[in-house]
Parts: C-alpha cells; sequence; structure tokens
C-alpha cells in the first residue's frame, strides 16, 4: 500500500476498502497510474478550490478543500457531501485526501452516511441560531456564482462539530486529523516527481510559499 495506517479494529472489505464495524464508515485506498485530471492544483489554490466547487456542484456540494501533508507528501484534502444513493433521505459525507505524482496518483478517503433520522444537526442548528432558511444557505466560500445540487449551509462549519461528536461530517474530519498525524507512506512513491498541471492556471509561477 502506497499509505500505510493503522487498521486495529476495521474489517478489511476488499483490496482497497476497510470498514468501521461500529459505525459502517469507509476507508479506501486506490492507486491511479494516470496523471490526475486537474487542470489547477497546489500551485493556485483558489482556482484550484474554485474549480472543484464547480465540479462537485453537479453531484452534492464540496464543503471544503484544503492542502494536506500526509507522510511527508503534500496533498489536498477534498470534503464533500452527496446524496445516499437510492435513499429517499439522508447524506453521506466524503473526506478525500488525494496525493498526486507526475504520472500516477493515489486517493485515501473516508466516507460516513447518515443513519436513523436524517438531518439532526442541520435542523438543531438553525434552531439554535434561529434563522429560517434565507439566513441558512450562503454562497459558495470559493464559487459564490455557483448553485450546487446541494447548499452550502451554516451547518457545516466545523465549529459545530463539538456538540455533534457522533453526525457523519464530524466524523470524517476527525478521520482527517487522525490520519495526517499517524499514517505514513512510501518512500518510493514520496520520492516520484511532483504532479505538474497541463493547463497551468492563473498565478501560474508565482509560488507562494
Amino acid at each position: 500500500m502506497v499509505v500505510t495506517f493503522d487498521t486495529t479494529g476495521l474489517q478489511r472489505v476488499d483490496e482497497t476498502t476497510w470498514m468501521h464495524p461500529g459505525t459502517g464508515d469507509r476507508i479506501i485506498q486506490q492507486v491511479t497510474n494516470s496523471p490526475l485530471g486537474e487542470p489547477v492544483w497546489l500551485e493556485d489554490v483558489p482556482a484550484m478550490r474554485r474549480n472543484l466547487a464547480t465540479g462537485y456542484a453537479q453531484m452534492g456540494c464540496l464543503i471544503e478543500a484544503e492542502p494536506v501533508l500526509l507522510g511527508g507528501v503534500r496533498g489536498v484534502c477534498q470534503l464533500v457531501k452527496v446524496p445516499i444513493p437510492n435513499a429517499p433521505a439522508g447524506l453521506v459525507f466524503l473526506a478525500n485526501i488525494f496525493l498526486a505524482k507526475a504520472d500516477r496518483y493515489v486517493m485515501f478517503g473516508c466516507s460516513a452516511a447518515e443513519q436513523g433520522i436524517t438531518g439532526m444537526r442541520e435542523t438543531t442548528i438553525m434552531a439554535t441560531l434561529g434563522v429560517g432558511l434565507d439566513g441558512w444557505v450562503l454562497p459558495h466560500p470559493y464559487a459564490p456564482d455557483v448553485r450546487s445540487a446541494l447548499p452550502f449551509h451554516r451547518g457545516d462549519d466545523p465549529a459545530w462539530d463539538a456538540q455533534y461528536p457522533d453526525h457523519p461530517l464530524t466524523r470524517v474530519r476527525a478521520w482527517v486529523r487522525w490520519v495526517t498525524a499517524t499514517a505514513t507512506v512510501d518512500p518510493g512513491f514520496a520520492a516520484l516527481p511532483e504532479f505538474v498541471p497541463s493547463r497551468p492556471g492563473p498565478g501560474a509561477g508565482h509560488h507562494h510559499g
């Protein structure tokens, strides 16, 4: 495996997937032997975020996209919400960390789905804030003009996570903190040439350290 992490207590589902038996959360690791198909990456984070927000808008909503360091390798963590497939209600929250090199990339992620009564976090936060739907939904911070299939709203703020420790969004954020602190990356992969997007975006060549 490119990324090695502590699998204690996890059930192996297949070659690329593990499951947490208590929550049903899934951890997946997939290596793709071709360059990442993103026109802008870490060389222009605002443009990358705008592209990702636009891309995920068709299926759900990008909550955040953050540069991360995993096992000493630079990557991007994309936190996304999408509807549960073939279900009348409920969301799946995905935290996918992409480590991209010149000729291949790894997607290492965790997905957690709402179970039981869905939307409880949103309903209770809305009541706490005393806002209606018009004050609840926010323009997307990365792409204010984009209308996504699921709204970007106040309840996605990590400031609420402590009050909802069992919520799937809280769980995937906790997973990201855990793996970025503890996982290791295969030195052979880490030593590969860096990924350079094929179409330089605006601001390419200006490095912001």
